[in-house]
């Protein structure tokens, strides 16, 4: 009986060693990269990338991917979800008028649907959204989807611009990958209609969509872009988020720094 004990014990331990990730096998898991420190000169930032087909993340500045920040207009990507979910806006391509309020950004001065809102960035039209699903349900969705810190405190027409919501470069790549999937307490339609309207560019086996965000929280200023790429069959779900007290810390810079870190990966 002892040998026997004995002898399952011996193979239940060589079972358990068999099954688990070698650190070898753990380290493919996430790759560590300062070297992209150099696309980021001149600001403090963060990139992470989840490979799809390879069940693998990229990191640049760990620490910092688990910041939270300002969601700025990222978070127009959850919000056009959930207006649509609401149904106070029936599909992408329903117009709220422009009021007349003369804004410093030209595009925004003139009526706008969902998709050209989104494609343009328009405050005032999301704004509008915010306002017609109200802050039960905003909340509601936030904490079903567990967006960030999921608090929307401040004004509900503003709080992803200047109020307490905070979400890392970590969990935009998180709540990302469920978009992708499809895994969201949202229907295939809501989904897709967003997925579509998140299309920012197209070349032949390389498609990249996403969202900007610009914004300032306690004297800094913020920038982020956020997406995903679908290339030769994979897809590569990532985050880029800069940080400066200048304001030239925005979402454009932001997105020049994920394109050329995406281009260059392509090419190696």
């Amino acid at each position: 009986m002892k040998r026997s004990a004995f002898f399952l014990l011996i193979l239940f331990a060589w079972l358990v060693a068999s099954c688990s990730p070698s650190p070898a096998q753990l380290a493919v898991k996430e790759k560590v990269r300062p070297s992209l420190e150099k696309y980021f000169q001149g600001f403090d930032g963060a990139f992470v990338s989840y490979d799809l087909q390879n069940d693998q993340y990229t990191r640049y500045n760990p620490e910092r991917c688990t910041e939270r920040l300002l969601p700025a207009s990222t978070f127009k990507i959850l919000n056009a979800l959930i207006g649509l979910e609401t149904g106070v806006i029936p599909d992408e391509n329903y117009v709220i008028l422009w009021d007349g309020t003369q804004y410093p950004t030209q595009s925004w001065n003139q009526d706008h649907t969902l998709k050209t809102a989104f494609q343009n960035s328009v405050v005032w039209y999301y704004q509008e959204v915010a306002r017609r699903v109200g802050r039960e349900k905003m909340q509601q969705y936030v904490d079903a989807v567990g967006y960030g810190n999921e608090d929307i405190t401040g004004n509900l027409d503003s709080f992803w611009l200047d109020g307490a919501i905070r979400v890392s470069a970590d969990e935009q790549v998180e709540f990302l990958k469920r978009l992708y999937s499809g895994d969201l307490p949202f229907s295939q339609r809501s989904i897709e209609i967003v997925r579509d309207m998140m299309i920012f560019q197209t070349e032949p086996d390389n498609q990249i969509s996403g969202k900007t965000g610009s914004g300032l929280m306690e004297s800094r200023y913020v920038g982020w872009f956020v997406g995903y790429q679908e290339v030769r069959g994979n897809v590569f779900i990532f985050a880029t988020n800069i940080t400066s007290s200048s304001p030239e810390a925005n979402g454009l810079k932001a997105r020049d720094i994920a394109l050329q870190i995406l281009k260059d990966s392509m090419e190696k």
